[in-house]
């Protein structure tokens, strides 16, 4: 009996497609131990989503998609997923929270399904999509919306920002440095996530240890502004010395499964 449930099903297509540039639906079907019409049924829906182009025989990337976030999920999902677990298990029921647009974060959503009377910010609908739960309760930036990445951003969203406050801060990155601070690829992501932690009663950092030396080109914060810092593993010596400096929080994954 096959157990996939049909999120991971659609994850592995996907990222087979996005390897191999084109899937046979027979293949799939094959290798997921599902029959050819299920396949068919899950390919018609991620074309639906504009994740790929349907055609004869199976699937292909779709030529005008930005991948950015498809490469970015693949990337390093244990380490986001431990991250993601421990950052669910700071967040009590009742409380208000910003989740970020980044991989991470979307882990994190996952993990929240079971708690109740959240008042979940988001600018992402993925992220919105992984909240399906009627004891939540979601709340998605206005914006400019980018369909590539199904995210809110521009000032639209910032002004929206601007009316909430007390609500804690859940925010990933693409690189961090100790003079630099956290930072991302992306300007119209650094700028609402710096927005965020601004109004924000308390910002918590999701970061695997991949991203440490490697400082992104937009910067979102100064660490002043950072409370918690959350990694998979322990981090080297002289970061955890700095972090000490600046009375921010570490918390890693290792730690947490060894009881420490």
């Amino acid at each position: 009996m096959n157990t996939i449930s049909i999120k991971q099903r659609k994850d592995a297509i996907v990222a087979k497609v996005y390897h191999e540039g084109q899937v046979v639906a027979s293949q799939l079907a094959d290798e997921l131990g599902i029959s050819d019409a299920t396949v068919r049924r899950d390919l018609k829906s991620l074309a639906e989503e504009g994740l790929l182009e349907l055609n004869h025989g199976g699937a292909q990337l779709k030529k005008d998609l930005d991948y950015s976030f498809i490469s970015k999920s693949m990337r390093n999902v244990q380490s986001k997923r431990a991250i993601a677990a421990i950052a669910a298990e700071m967040i009590s029921d009742g409380q208000q929270i910003f989740l970020d647009s980044g991989t991470t974060c979307f882990h994190v959503a996952g993990f929240l399904r079971a708690k109740k009377s959240l008042s979940i910010i988001v600018n992402s609908v993925r992220t919105a999509q992984e909240l399906h739960s009627p004891s939540l309760n979601v709340l998605i930036l206005g914006g400019q919306y980018r369909p590539e990445r199904m995210d809110t951003i521009g000032p639209m969203a910032g002004q929206s920002l601007e009316k909430l406050r007390g609500y804690r801060a859940f925010i990933g990155c693409d690189g961090l440095g100790m003079d630099f601070g956290p930072s991302s690829v992306d300007i119209e992501s650094a700028h609402i996530f710096s927005q965020a932690i601004k109004n924000a009663r308390e910002a918590v950092l999701l970061a695997d240890t991949s991203k440490f030396e490697s400082p992104g080109l937009f910067k979102i914060t100064d660490w002043e502004n950072i409370s918690a810092v959350i990694t998979e593993k322990p981090l080297p010596g002289h970061w955890q010395e700095f972090f000490q400096q600046n009375d921010i929080q570490m918390l890693n994954a290792e730690a947490t499964e060894t009881g420490n």
